[in-house]
């Protein structure tokens, strides 16, 4: 689930949270968990009812700190990587194992002579 505007909030396990993502893999929810636990939130996840027998499982995701907003939190890069950088919205949506911090920038404008600005590994 991409970062959408609109901020909800949902009771996850009884606790009314604000919703991160829902409909997520456990994979996702693995790395977004260990992301917003860093950043000292406090994460609630819950199992989504499956509509068939054979669907995927899915989880939602939340926090309990109802003035946070996600989408706000990453394109401030208020949050912060365990190795220290700023979360990007690339970072975020797992597209990048690094933070990018002119997140506009395309994979052609980080190439040394593709841009005035790119990312120097």
């Amino acid at each position: 689930m991409p970062l959408k505007a609109k901020h909800t909030v949902e009771e996850i396990n009884g606790i009314r949270c604000t919703l991160v993502e829902k409909g997520i893999s456990s994979e996702r929810c693995g790395f977004l968990k260990s992301l917003l636990e860093f950043n000292k939130f406090e994460v609630q996840v819950s199992e989504d009812k499956k509509e068939a027998e054979d669907a995927p499982t899915t989880f939602t995701i939340g926090v309990t700190n109802l003035e946070f907003n996600p989408v706000i939190a990453v394109y401030e890069m208020s949050l912060s990587t365990p190795d220290g950088s700023k979360v990007s919205p690339d970072y975020w949506d797992q597209k990048t194992g690094y933070s990018i911090d002119q997140y506009w920038l395309t994979k052609e404008n980080m190439t040394p002579g593709g841009s005035a600005w790119y990312y120097k590994e």
